[in-house]
């Protein structure tokens, strides 16, 4: 059923939720709904008819409604032409794919209120993280069932799916993200109706992880090398071989790998005994200029070795070297047998060894393909831990990704409260409120300029009133966002916020006539008010914009007024905005209604809008000065202010325009500061183990010299007398499919990238997570590691990079960066007093 919606034509016949759904070449409700719509989802994605589906529930109660499209489209939940998309604000332009997609499903459909408070319990925590986090691969679960039940997974497939446990458990050993991870489970049963135990999570991860650890070939194990044999094109061995080697571990294909070594030295001998004498007589009998040539070529299209060259025969034979050999020489022939060409020849034994290394091959790769096979039956056994793990992490890369991007945008976390008499729940102040401070466009960007803030202090209805441009829609749009954002969990674009839970948002904006239904712009808004009134509840939000402006003045007035009596009465919260001044003269019943306006200012003669949001009415248009400041023809607005000045002067009201908003006392700000650790956490179990490769050890030897060289830089910013009243340098390890946590965005840090080639490269940057992913995208650095801390600015951060530089340097540490530490002076003396030691 299409989105807020009980019926197909809830926005008039022709518009777009009915041409949705009549554009089909189908009925959808011939017979049982339910029926009919599985019927219709096999059909769409060519399932079989014995499929089945699994039943899952996700409660309904205690959460709000869906987004009416209109609503969805006019805040670009779902982009929209022309309309500032919100979900293109919520995360970083880098993250992608089904990330992307949870949260529209979320904006699109609210989470229930429990929910909505543990994702922003969740994204608090993870603003704070210091340690790295995983990459978090993100899998369709559909696609992973699939595979799965159709026993199509490759080793590949495997491979994340062992990613997917393998993170979960990452998360479950550090001290930091084990607490993520437990919030995280509510959000994951909402989205995928399992509900599964944390500690039963764990359990079927490491399970999982075993069982494919036991059975795939994992990256950088290096025991099952293609094959090379003397005189055979090694093309050859890495085409027929490549299919089926590095997929499972040899241990499981030790008769396999012995048959096809076999054949492959069988393969090597005959050609050696049947073409290498050949060669050699062709050789010492080719003219300087010119002659007969031969050689032993790979034929690709035929995965054959071959003899290439022309048919030839040697002056003299009387049993000369190769003479048995140029005899056994035979045309080569295709699988139909045909003759391939002129100049391709084989000999019986030489073409003997290729079946039978054909058939060893095709032997081992049938084997292993049996094992992946028998593999995807074991794991069927745990689709539903996949599926939640993979929805999981899904879920956590989307949210880190907002954090991330939120933090970079400055904004907040706001204060959710219940209504009074809210089932569960404690209103704010015993009252219906919404209070949002400092709120701005969502779709402004604090990096590139600054945006008029307003405060809106919300306890009933506003009918809003402003000049053309002076920012009605936008203010309607940025308060939709806001309490839609907030209700989801997420962070606001405002200094501080207090939002209540609602149990839907309703945005009506401009509506367009409906030709093909034969409905007019009018009829469809009607419609949506409609629906509108039908769906509001004293504890919904509703945002009307220029309510009534397609037809008559006086009648449209009157419907403009019984529109806010009604919602009035209802007890909503929301704004109705209008040009329709005359509603003022009504003899309206209302009793909470709250009269607000776009404010105007007069700058050398001329009234211009201030887009802020004040008290009171405002009965200035600016209809004249827009139109003149479109192109319009000077004559034309000249000859319409005649018009206008003739009829309607005197009627014209005076009214305080510029009454400005008091300020309030009660500060809401949420807290976003990232907490001072007094204690380095405890790593991950993963981190806490003895190094065992020299790239651990070489990473802790430039942990401690970092510790070592930076003690006496920092006494000198920090101005201490003694070491143990210095602040901690923490520096945070992020391994080769680690990323950094949140809290560096915007943060001064100082980083050495480990190379695969164990050199270093120091560098600093204001943004980590960007240089990293930069570094990563180089041919040969995707498995990179680093090591980082963060210092106060950019320019201490300057100071410590070139220090480091040359210090590490002095102490014989490899380096790729040398010339960026001769930019500065300091830091070029050796340091005398304790040692470091270098991993030669």
């Amino acid at each position: 059923m299409p989105l807020g919606t009980c019926r197909w034509g809830e926005y008039g016949e022709g518009g777009l939720l009915w041409g949705e759904c009549t554009a089909r070449h189908f009925e959808w409700f011939e017979g049982n709904p339910i029926t009919e719509i599985l019927y219709k989802v096999k059909e769409l994605y060519g399932l079989d008819e014995e499929v089945t589906f699994r039943n899952v529930t996700v409660t309904s109660e205690n959460r709000p409604r869906p987004l009416h499209l209109g609503t969805a489209t006019q805040i670009g939940a779902i982009p929209t032409e022309g309309i500032p998309c919100l979900l293109k604000v919520l995360l970083p332009s880098s993250c992608t794919g089904l990330p992307v997609l949870y949260i529209r499903d979320l904006l699109l459909n609210p989470p229930a209120y429990e929910i909505a408070a543990r994702i922003q319990e969740t994204c608090k925590l993870m603003s704070n993280v210091t340690c790295s986090i995983p990459e978090f691969t993100c899998d369709s679960p559909a696609k992973l069932v699939k595979l799965l039940e159709q026993r199509e997974a490759n080793h590949i497939q495997f491979r994340r799916i062992k990613n997917v446990v393998d993170e979960i458990l990452h998360m479950y050993r550090s001290t930091e993200l084990n607490e993520i991870l437990e919030l995280l489970m509510d959000p994951t049963w909402a989205a995928t109706g399992l509900k599964i135990e944390s500690q039963t999570l764990v359990n079927e991860c490491e399970w999982v992880s075993e069982r494919i650890a036991e059975m795939i070939s994992l990256d950088g194990e290096i025991d099952q090398k293609i094959s090379s044999k003397a005189n055979i094109p090694s093309e050859f061995f890495e085409d027929m071989e490549f299919s089926w080697k590095g997929r499972v571990k040899k241990i499981h294909l030790e008769e396999e790998f012995a048959e096809v070594e076999g054949a492959a030295e069988a393969l090597s001998s005959a050609v050696a005994e049947d073409f290498v004498p050949i060669i050699s007589r062709v050789k010492a009998t080719t003219a300087p200029l010119g002659g007969p040539k031969g050689e032993i070529l790979y034929a690709r299209e035929h995965e054959a070795v071959w003899f290439k060259g022309k048919k030839f025969a040697p002056a003299v034979w009387a049993g000369t070297p190769g003479e048995e050999q140029i005899k056994q020489l035979k045309p080569a022939l295709d699988s139909k047998g045909k003759k391939v060409g002129e100049e391709w020849f084989t000999t019986m034994k030489v073409e003997d060894a290729l079946l039978r290394y054909h058939e060893a091959n095709d032997k081992a790769k049938a084997r292993v393909l049996e094992l992946l096979r028998g593999l995807s039956t074991v794991l069927q056994m745990k689709i539903n831990i996949l599926i939640f793990g993979s929805m999981l992490l899904v879920i956590g890369k989307a949210l880190f990704a907002h954090v991330s991007e939120g933090r970079r945008r400055k904004w907040v976390f706001p204060t959710l409260a219940g209504f009074n008499g809210s089932k569960g729940r404690e209103s704010f102040d015993g009252t219906k409120v919404m209070k949002i401070i400092g709120l701005r466009p969502y779709w402004f960007d604090v990096a590139e300029g600054s945006a008029v803030h307003n405060t809106v202090d919300m306890r009933s209805l506003f009918l809003l009133t402003g000049p053309n441009g002076g920012g009605k829609s936008s203010l309607l749009r940025s308060i939709c966002a806001a309490a839609l954002l907030g209700i989801c969990g997420f962070m606001v674009p405002t200094e501080s916020a207090l939002i209540p839970q609602f149990d839907s948002i309703m945005l009506h904006m401009k509506s367009y006539d409906s030709p093909a239904d034969g409905k007019s712009s009018f009829q469809v808004e009607m419609s949506e008010i409609r629906s509108i009134i039908n769906g509001a509840t004293s504890r919904s939000l509703v945002l009307v914009d220029e309510i009534c402006r397609g037809t008559e003045t006086a009648k449209g007035t009157c419907i403009a007024g019984s529109f806010v009596e009604t919602l009035d009465n209802i007890g909503c919260l929301g704004i109705v905005s209008t040009h329709l001044h005359g509603v003022f003269t009504l003899p309206l019943n209302t009793k909470n209604v709250v009269y607000k306006a776009m404010g105007t200012k007069y700058v050398d003669g001329q009234t211009k809008p201030t887009w802020k949001l004040i008290d009171g009415i405002c009965r200035e248009s600016l209809a004249f000065e827009t139109a003149k400041k479109e192109g319009i023809p000077e004559t034309l607005i000249q000859r319409a202010e005649d018009l206008y000045s003739s009829v309607y002067k005197k009627e014209v009201l005076s009214g305080s325009f510029d009454k400005q908003l008091g300020q309030h006392d009660l500060d809401l700000r949420a807290d976003c500061s990232v907490s001072v650790q007094s204690k380095s956490q405890a790593r991950s179990l993963d981190l806490m183990k003895e190094p065992t490769n020299t790239m651990a050890v070489l990473q802790k030897e430039v942990e401690s010299a970092i510790t070592f060289i930076c003690q006496k830089k920092l006494m000198e910013l920090y101005e201490q007398k003694n070491i143990s009243d210095l602040p901690l340098l923490k520096c945070v390890a992020i391994a080769a499919r680690e990323q950094p946590p949140p809290s560096t965005i915007g943060a001064s840090c100082v980083y050495v990238m480990f190379r695969p080639d164990k050199k270093l490269y120091v560098g600093q940057t204001d943004d980590l997570d960007g240089r990293i992913r930069s570094h990563r995208s180089k041919e040969g650095m995707q498995t990179a590691s680093f090591l980082y801390f963060m210092v106060p600015g950019k320019s201490i951060a300057c100071q410590v990079e070139t220090l480091l530089i040359n210090q590490f340097s002095s102490q014989g540490f490899p380096l790729t960066n040398l010339a960026d530490g001769k930019h500065r002076n300091f830091g070029t003396s050796i340091l005398s007093s304790g040692s470091v030691t270098v991993l030669q």
